[in-house]
């Protein structure tokens, strides 16, 4: 059976080492590096080339959907796979627009996340099931999310603009201009129909991006 290299990136040491331990159980598996940051994520792929990437969405500076967008920009078919505690359909409709192969809730059952690799490596497609519920759900009935409507870069502005960062800080973190930032931030209010930054919070709020 061939090696599977694993990269995993989360800004949790104890997360890291326990991923490790789990993924390590398979023996086919085999954890290449690790990374704390988006930034050591986008870094660490290039240096290793890894089979497949777990990156966490919620980490400090650049978030793993920046990472995502940034690794699939220099290395086209890599395999990415989210493993988040976001279990709204916006986070994950967001993950999957930027590329990535599958989505795991970090609060699903033990071995999903083997299971997920593996399907994967395979080329196919994971999403938690209650996750992908929740995707079902919002279309079903009608509600889908209005954050759909704004691409992956543009989630992300809407993300660090709702946690409180200024434009000089977005960014820095995003490797773009001040002026850019705003421009993504008028398309932004444009798109979701809001005027101030008090709506944005609050719709940020709304869709679970932020907690309350």
């Amino acid at each position: 059976m061939s090696v599977v290299r694993i990269m995993l990136a989360d800004d949790h040491a104890v997360v890291r080492s326990g991923l490790r331990r789990m993924l390590e159980q398979v023996p086919s598996f085999h954890v290449v590096a690790k990374a704390d940051s988006g930034e050591q994520a986008y870094q660490l792929f290039t240096d290793n080339l890894p089979d497949i990437a777990v990156l966490d969405l919620s980490m400090p500076g650049m978030g793993g959907l920046e990472a995502i967008r940034r690794i699939l920009s220099r290395h086209a078919h890599a395999r990415l796979l989210v493993f988040s505690m976001h279990e709204n359909a916006s986070f994950a409709t967001q993950a999957l627009k930027a590329g990535a192969r599958g989505y795991v809730s970090k609060t699903g059952a033990h071995d999903e996340l083997i299971v997920a690799v593996q399907e994967i490596i395979r080329g196919k497609t994971y999403i938690s099931p209650a996750v992908a519920q929740k995707i079902a759900l919002q279309s079903l009935v009608g509600q889908d999310s209005q954050l759909q409507q704004l691409s992956s870069r543009e989630f992300e502005v809407f993300r660090l603009l709702a946690e409180g960062k200024g434009t000089d800080e977005v960014g820095e973190i995003l490797r773009i201009s001040q002026k850019t930032v705003a421009n993504y931030h008028t398309i932004i209010k444009q798109k979701l129909g809001i005027t101030t930054s008090v709506e944005l919070i609050r719709m940020a709020m709304r869709y679970g991006v932020i907690s309350e």
